[in-house]
């Protein structure tokens, strides 16, 4: 059984659309990290946590998971608690470019598979009225650095550098070729 150890609604979406099957069992982890770990260090460790943490619930079963979060000049923006949290993020972020660190940590035959990913995202400068109706939309309030970019969120960036999968929190083409290599494939 292949497993995505992700309550997340975006990369289940991701692997759907890249035709793989698959059952959801979110990680039960602590998510903390030691004040100041560099935000790669910090994706990294979690996507394994959660992955052994599965994976020692289904052994023998294919384990995937992954971490992402955003960060603007070495400042972690997590998922906003409150639409004031939002409206902060966004203003950062408004018309700069930030980083979008993803992890992910496949096990699978008795190994396991890591990778990374950092894109760069920079935005237009988005006006305030603007940034008033996305939050307004409820889209940012479950989204690290408060913005989806395969949502309403994509009209706010300008230019991208790196992999779009890897934003919305899987890097898709570095996973499927791992998966290909463990004998997992999307179904016909």
């Amino acid at each position: 059984m292949f497993i995505l150890a992700s309550s997340s609604p975006r990369r289940s979406d991701l692997l759907h659309q890249a035709g793989y099957d698959f059952e959801v069992i979110p990680a039960q982890v602590n998510e903390a990290c030691p004040h100041g770990t560099p935000p790669m260090q910090r994706v990294e460790q979690l996507a394994r946590r959660k992955a052994i943490a599965v994976a020692k619930q289904h052994p023998g079963d294919a384990v995937l998971a992954a971490d992402t979060l955003v960060a603007f000049k070495g400042r972690i923006l997590g998922k906003p608690q409150t639409p004031e949290m939002a409206k902060k993020m966004l203003e950062l972020l408004s018309g700069q470019v930030h980083q979008v660190y993803t992890a992910f940590c496949l096990i699978a035959n008795n190994e396991v598979y890591e990778d990374k990913d950092c894109t760069s995202v920079e935005f237009y400068r988005i006006e305030p009225e603007e940034i008033e109706a996305y939050i307004a939309s409820g889209e940012p309030l479950d989204k690290a650095g408060a913005y989806g970019i395969q949502g309403r969120g994509a009209v706010f960036v300008k230019r991208i550098d790196g992999s779009f999968t890897s934003v919305v929190g899987l890097p898709l083409g570095k996973i499927h070729r791992i998966l290909k290599k463990v004998g997992i494939h999307p179904e016909k």
